[in-house]
C-alpha cells in the first residue's frame, strides 16, 4: 500500500475527532451561556482547549493507523476512549460552573461548584490524559509496525 494512502485515512479521521470534540465544546458551552460568552471563553482557555483536542485527534490518528498495521487492537480503543472522555470532560468542566441557573433543578449544584472550583486542574488532568493515551497507543504503533516489517522480510 502506498505510504500517503496509508497515511491518508488515520489523518482524515484524527482531523475529525479534532473538529468533533471542538464542536462538543461549541456545543454544550453555546447551549448554557449563548454564543458570545463561548467566543469569550474560548478565547480565554484556548490554549487548553486546543491542545486537548489536538492531543485527542492525534490518538485516533494513531489508533486507525494501528488497526491497519493489525486486525485486532481492543486494548488501545479502551485507552482512546478513556482518555477521550477525559478530553471532553476537561472542556466541557471549563463551562460547567456557568450551570449554576439551571443546576439546582438538575440536583447537580454541588458537581458544579467543584468544576467550577477545580476548571484549571481539570483541564491539566485532561492534557495529562492525552499525553498518556499518545504515548501508549504510540508505542503500541510502534511494536505493530516493528514486528509487521519483520514479517514481510
Amino acid at each position: 500500500m502506498n505510504a500517503s494512502i496509508a497515511l491518508a485515512r488515520p489523518t482524515g479521521f484524527g482531523a475529525l475527532a479534532f473538529g468533533v470534540l471542538l464542536a462538543l465544546y461549541f456545543g454544550a458551552l453555546t447551549a448554557v451561556s449563548g454564543w458570545r460568552f463561548t467566543v469569550n471563553q474560548f478565547s480565554e482557555f484556548w490554549f487548553y482547549i486546543v491542545p486537548l483536542a489536538v492531543g485527542f485527534g492525534i490518538q485516533v490518528a494513531l489508533f486507525v493507523r494501528l488497526r491497519q498495521v493489525v486486525s485486532r487492537a481492543k486494548e488501545s480503543g479502551t485507552v482512546i476512549a478513556a482518555s477521550g472522555t477525559t478530553s471532553t470532560l476537561a472542556m466541557v468542566s471549563c463551562c460547567a460552573h456557568y450551570l449554576t441557573n439551571v443546576a439546582p433543578v438538575l440536583g447537580a449544584t454541588g458537581l458544579v461548584a467543584f468544576a467550577a472550583q477545580f476548571q484549571v486542574e481539570l483541564f491539566w488532568v485532561g492534557l495529562a490524559f492525552n499525553l498518556a493515551g499518545i504515548g501508549y497507543v504510540g508505542n503500541k504503533l510502534f511494536k505493530a509496525s516493528k514486528e509487521h516489517a519483520q514479517c514481510l522480510a
